[in-house]
């Protein structure tokens, strides 16, 4: 396997698993990972989804907790593995500033930015699709991205960018960027100034046997295309036995798009490290 490092996971401290620290670092080492990021899940202000389990508090992280635990577990490791302290944080742009705050009051390695939700919804759920076609919501996805990486900038690389394509009703594994082409465009050309970059995630793959991961093969080879180097890759495991799952495909496709390496990050600075 040429990918040494996953990082893009979920233990406990993410509201949404129930796996370990423990086991996931162990699942890391029997993979062959030479680093792997913890990335909890952190979202301000979740909208009302009609669930009574899920509050608008379910996926505020207690960091201090993840804190200490993190150190506890990475000194138990250190001579079997790297292990590096990171945040998925949920853009909406009325919470920049909230945001901003919430990620200089720790130490992270690494900070991922994700669109969880879009204009009080999130496409997980069928109500998102509702009364508007596929590329409708895709298109207000995009124009939500670039909003919010236009108002909040304290972020390392962008997450999952195709994520509605999950969950979309149809179940199609891929969908047509042309139509998208001017906000895409936008959003990697930003992304590019910037210096950040694009986390490429392998969920699909392992999860639904899909041929892409997020973002898609047509959206990776644009954002080469614009001069874009910077990925990282993470299985977005919520268990432990999902950990580094489908990185074979991951690299194969990621080199068919034009990259040859990929960054480890490590106090919010990513090395490269070849693919």
């Amino acid at each position: 396997m040429s990918i040494t490092a996953d990082q893009h996971v979920h233990s406990h401290h993410s509201a949404d698993s129930e796996e370990r620290m423990e086991r996931i670092a162990e699942q890391a080492i029997a993979a062959g990972l030479r680093d792997l990021c913890f990335t909890e899940h952190n979202d301000f202000d979740y909208p009302d989804v009609g669930d009574e389990e899920i509050k608008k508090t379910t996926f505020y992280l207690d960091t201090d907790a993840y804190h200490e635990e993190y150190l506890s577990v990475r000194e138990r490791y250190a001579d079997r593995i790297r292990l590096h302290f990171g945040v998925e944080l949920g853009l909406q742009p009325h919470l920049a500033e909230e945001n901003r705050a919430f990620v200089q009051a720790k130490p992270y390695d690494l900070v991922i930015a994700s669109i969880h939700v879009s204009r009080g919804r999130d496409p997980y759920y069928p109500a998102f699709y509702e009364g508007r076609t596929e590329e409708e919501a895709m298109r207000e996805i995009l124009e939500e991205t670039l909003e919010n990486i236009r108002v909040f900038d304290d972020f390392d690389v962008l997450g999952h960018l195709d994520y509605i394509l999950r969950y979309v009703p149809s179940g199609r594994q891929t969908m047509d960027m042309d139509p998208f082409s001017d906000l895409l465009d936008e959003i990697l050309a930003l992304l590019i100034r910037r210096g950040q970059g694009l986390d490429l995630n392998s969920q699909p793959i392992w999860k639904k046997g899909y041929p892409e991961m997020n973002p898609s093969r047509q959206i990776l080879l644009r954002y080469r295309a614009l001069g874009g180097r910077i990925i990282t890759f993470g299985s977005d495991a919520h268990r432990a036995a999902n950990v580094a799952g489908g990185f074979d495909r991951a690299a194969a496709l990621a080199r068919a798009c034009g990259f040859d390496g990929y960054a480890v990050y490590s106090g919010r600075s990513g090395q490269m490290r070849p693919l």
